[in-house]
C-alpha cells in the first residue's frame, strides 16, 4: 500500500481489493458504469458503506449517474500500487497443479497462471487449459516480465528454487510442504491446508465445550 493509505480506515483498505475483484469481473462483462446500489448488491455490502469508501479517493461519480468501472479500475490500481496483471508460472502440472489450472481465476485480483512446467515429459501430451513445457526448459520458455511461482510438485528441490530466482522470479508460494531456503531478494508464502484444517478442527471442538 502506498503511504497516501495511511489515513484511510483498515476496514475501507480491506474492502478495496473486494471492490476492484468485482469491477474487474464487471469490466469482463462488459458493464462500463454501475451505481453504488448495483455495486452493493454485487459485492453484499451497504451502498452508503460504498459510498464512504469512495470518498477516501476523490469525487468519483454522479449522484444518479454512477460510476466508470475503467476509472474506478485506474483508481483502485494506483492506490493499492499495483496493476494487478502478473503472469504467474506452475512448476508441476499434477492433480493439484491441474486444479489450480482449471481455476485460474486471479486475473481479477492478481494476475493469471499462463502456464505450466514438470519433469514428466507425458505430461506434455495432455490437455491443460495452459501450455506445460518440460522443467529443463524453464529459462528459454518463462514469459517476460513473469515474477510469480506456484509450486505444486513434491519433487521440488532448492536446485529448481534457485534456479527461479536466477530466471527473475522474486515471490514463490508453496504448497509442497519441502524444506527449502529462499534465495536472496526471493519471498516464499507456504500454504499449509492440513495445517488450517486442523486449526478448524481445534477451533470448532473448543466452541462445542
Amino acid at each position: 500500500m502506498k503511504d497516501s493509505n495511511r489515513n484511510v480506515p483498515k476496514a475501507t483498505l480491506q474492502r478495496y481489493p473486494i471492490y476492484l475483484k468485482a469491477l474487474r469481473q464487471l469490466k469482463n462483462k462488459g458493464v462500463e458504469r454501475i451505481l453504488s446500489e448495483e455495486l452493493a448488491e454485487y459485492v453484499q455490502i451497504k451502498s452508503t458503506t460504498i459510498r464512504r469508501d469512495f470518498s477516501f479517493l476523490g469525487n468519483l461519480g454522479k449522484q444518479g449517474y454512477g460510476y466508470s468501472v475503467d476509472t474506478l479500475i485506474d483508481v483502485f490500481n494506483d492506490k493499492l500500487g499495483t496493476n494487478f496483471d502478473e503472469k504467474i508460472i506452475l512448476i508441476g502440472a499434477g492433480n493439484l497443479g491441474r486444479a489450480l489450472m482449471n481455476y485460474n481465476r486471479w486475473q481479477y485480483v492478481v494476475g493469471e497462471i499462463v502456464c505450466a512446467f514438470d519433469i514428466d515429459e507425458n505430461k506434455l501430451k495432455e490437455d491443460y487449459p495452459v501450455p506445460v513445457y518440460l522443467l529443463d526448459d524453464l529459462e528459454e520458455k518463462m514469459p517476460k516480465g513473469c515474477r510469480i511461482a506456484l509450486l505444486t510438485a513434491s519433487s521440488i528441490d532448492q536446485e529448481t528454487v534457485d534456479r527461479l530466482a536466477r530466471a527473475g522470479i522474486t515471490g514463490i508460494v508453496d504448497f509442497t510442504h519441502e524444506h527449502i531456503i529462499a534465495p536472496k531478494g526471493v519471498t516464499i508464502k507456504q500454504v499449509d491446508v492440513v495445517s488450517a484444517i486442523q486449526e478448524l478442527v481445534f477451533a470448532t471442538n473448543n466452541l462445542e465445550d
